[in-house]
């Protein structure tokens, strides 16, 4: 699927369920347009991942996630060789008696494809969505071998050769900013940042997203949520809390939030001890009452 407009694609991302400003929309038009990496930084929760899940559903291809973590290496994020596969090939031919070869060893068919190979190698109908989640979690040597493959789009493997795609992937990086990306990789993106979103568009995330909350308990619940971001809270909750609030809450057959029910629910928005104790009891009352003023 091809976009002719921004207003264009904003409509097929809110046919998505996904509330998209003007800004972030035209962030992903023109990261198709121009096919290039598209960077996206924000606190944890804001839907950062999501932009690349619902591009992988616009698209109509295939979505290779690569979720980044301390100590996160070549190995894992390109290829490795299949070493038990290996050993049996060996076995194999040795009561056959005869011995292995190196390029028997080491062909494509012991190879073990991780995501950044699979991106890149051309055996698809359509070219993928890469997404590599929570880059800052990574390494800064990792980052910097992310750097040359997101140049060339291509990797090179000593026993085979080098692997070009003709067709380059979508790629969605996501960063929650817990370190600081090398300005390197950022000049080769294009770069958003996504925020807490007003209460106006929060609402209407919440009714996309939960249509079987009444319009009362969604009101409720986003005014709820805004007036915790106020707060000076370890970790304020993200729209996916929100969300996941507001299936608890009608999964709970709630029509309107009560003192008691925001009491038994805390957790499911707020996920340090310390944040849940200091809101509980007569803050979370008048936090409450406060909403209710309001909407």
């Amino acid at each position: 699927m091809t976009f002719n407009s921004i207003d264009e694609l904003q409509a097929a991302l809110r046919a998505q369920t996904y509330i998209a400003d003007r800004g972030l929309a035209t962030s992903i038009y023109l990261a198709l347009k121009l096919g290039r990496p598209l960077f996206l930084e924000g606190e944890a929760g804001v839907g950062k991942t999501e932009v690349a899940k619902v591009i992988t559903r616009l698209l109509d291809t295939d979505l290779i996630r690569l979720q980044c973590y301390e100590g996160l290496d070549v190995h894992h994020a390109v290829y490795e060789w299949n070493y038990t596969r290996q050993m049996m090939h060996i076995r194999l031919v040795e009561a056959r008696g005869e011995h292995a070869t190196d390029s028997e060893l080491f062909g494509p068919e012991f190879l073990l494809r991780r995501p950044l190979l699979q991106a890149i190698e051309a055996a698809r109908a359509k070219p993928p969505v890469l997404l590599v989640d929570e880059l800052d979690r990574s390494d800064e040597e990792f980052e910097a071998f992310l750097l040359e493959v997101l140049s060339d789009f291509q990797i090179t493997i000593p026993e085979i050769g080098t692997i070009r795609s003709d067709s380059p992937p979508v790629v969605v990086i996501t960063s929650n900013r817990t370190r600081e990306v090398h300005d390197a990789l950022k000049r080769r993106c294009l770069y958003y940042w996504i925020d807490y979103p007003s209460f106006e568009k929060e609402f209407e995330i919440v009714c996309a997203k939960v249509p079987q909350a009444s319009e009362k308990l969604s009101r409720q619940i986003t005014g709820f949520i805004q007036e915790l971001r106020r707060a000076d809270l370890y970790k304020v909750p993200g729209v996916a809390e929100t969300l996941d609030w507001t299936t608890a809450l009608v999964a709970l057959d709630q029509r309107a939030l009560d003192p008691g029910v925001v009491e038994e629910t805390l957790g499911v928005i707020l996920k340090y001890q310390d944040d849940v104790e200091k809101i509980r009891g007569e803050n979370a009352k008048a936090i409450l009452n406060r909403v209710k003023a309001m909407v």
